[in-house]
């Protein structure tokens, strides 16, 4: 039978590219199948959106051709500052501190918007022969069979491959047509998103802000500028949302603070509620789940992208591996060895995250003392700091090879 890509994947935006570029390269052929038409994914215009890459993930990005054309927009992350505190209070007397000279690869991290990397990714799978994208196209059914997967379009097109990877986020269409159940539940919270510019420099340092409704991160990105992810009620991040821009600000000022002089919005804010949503199998009969499709977690640690691009380096290995090794890399159990590899890892960080914001969630007075005794406590332990440090930075684990900076 005909088989137009030997991997076909369901999403165009970051993990769905950064996978068909490291199959790419491993000799696979690669069909990405993109919901949104090209003109929308090709736009340039700063919106505010922003991702904190870890060294690791810098490290893949730089493997599959991706880092060297974002390198000069990135803002390293030297420093990261956690407390505790109240809005209009300021923070709490014991704090976290990571600093980045403790770490001899470099900085922890980087930030980046979303603009230039999406635009890096577009440019690298169009110059990459062995990748095929489909814009503009929505999945409506998928059929495994003894030797592919048969996938229909809402066009009526129909695509052959060995293999298909959900990409497709937390409603996932590709895990729901494979029978892949869910198990999750709501924090309560939704997320605010917006950038700033500020009057004074930030020095590369991030902040994780404690308070009863929710974290406040406060990211810096090249200039005087930060991205800000901010967690509030339901209730009261609809209402904020809904404010003019001085009403926004005025809002934000309290739990900003001023140690970075006036602030004033810069771009478009967003806002979506969150989550926890675990997929109950990584894989099924020739399909694959990576990134939120498999596992979607709280933005406390900032780590969505980053395990995301962590199944990115398993699946490739795994993939590209048994096709040298002459095997059918489609079959359920050369898929289930990326999900043995994943599973664990993005499980536990899952159940961290959502313990960690439970904790710092709550204005129990005995509970904060706690938190913020154990938070001095530990930044005055240099060997757990720098284990953190290394977490923070995705260097700890059972590292795929892209994550090593190592081609496959």
């Amino acid at each position: 039978m005909r088989t137009d890509s030997d991997i076909l994947i369901v999403g165009g935006g970051l993990n769905g590219p950064a996978l068909a570029l490291a199959l790419a390269q491993g000799g696979l052929t690669v069909t990405v199948i993109d919901a949104l038409p090209e003109p929308t994914r090709k736009s340039d215009a700063f919106d505010g959106r922003s991702y904190a890459l870890a060294l690791a993930s810098m490290r893949l990005l730089k493997a599959v051709g991706v880092w060297q054309g974002v390198a000069a927009q990135a803002q390293p992350i030297l420093d990261i500052v956690t407390s505790d505190g109240r809005a209009g209070e300021g923070p709490a007397p014991f704090f976290l501190e990571f600093p980045n000279g403790e770490l001899e690869e470099g900085p922890m991290g980087y930030m980046l918007e979303d603009r230039f990397l999406r635009q890096a990714m577009l440019e690298a799978i169009a110059a990459e022969p062995r990748i095929t994208t489909l814009s503009g196209e929505t999945v409506t059914g998928q059929a495994p069979d003894a030797t592919g997967l048969t996938v229909t379009l809402a066009s009526g097109k129909t695509l052959r491959g060995r293999v298909l990877v959900g990409c497709d986020g937390r409603r996932s269409g590709v895990a729901e047509r494979a029978g892949i159940r869910r198990t999750g539940w709501d924090y309560g919270q939704t997320a605010l998103v917006c950038a700033i510019s500020h009057e004074k420099p930030h020095n590369g340092t991030a902040h994780q802000f404690f308070m009863p409704a929710g974290p406040l991160a406060i990211l810096p990105l090249p200039g005087h500028r930060s991205s800000i992810v901010w967690s509030e009620t339901h209730r009261n991040a609809a209402t904020i949302q809904a404010l003019d821009e001085a009403g926004y600000l005025s809002a934000l000022r309290p739990r900003f603070g001023d140690f970075l002089g006036d602030i004033a919005l810069e771009g478009k804010r967003f806002s979506y509620p969150l989550n926890l949503t675990l997929a109950n199998a990584y894989v099924a009969e020739r399909v694959a789940l990576v990134g939120d499709a498999a596992h979607g977690v709280h933005p406390i640690a900032g780590q969505g992208l980053n395990l995301g691009l962590r199944d990115v380096g398993a699946l490739a290995e795994v993939l590209v591996d048994s096709r040298r090794r002459g095997e059918d890399f489609g079959m359920l159990n050369v898929l289930s060895r990326y999900q043995e590899w994943r599973r664990f890892d993005t499980t536990v960080l899952a159940a961290g995250t959502d313990a960690i914001n439970k904790l710092f969630s709550s204005d129990n007075p005995l509970l904060r003392l706690g938190r913020d005794l154990g938070m001095g406590a530990l930044n005055v332990l240099p060997g757990l700091r720098r284990r953190f440090i290394r977490e923070a930075a995705g260097l700890t684990g059972d590292l795929p090879r892209l994550m090593k900076g190592r081609p496959l």
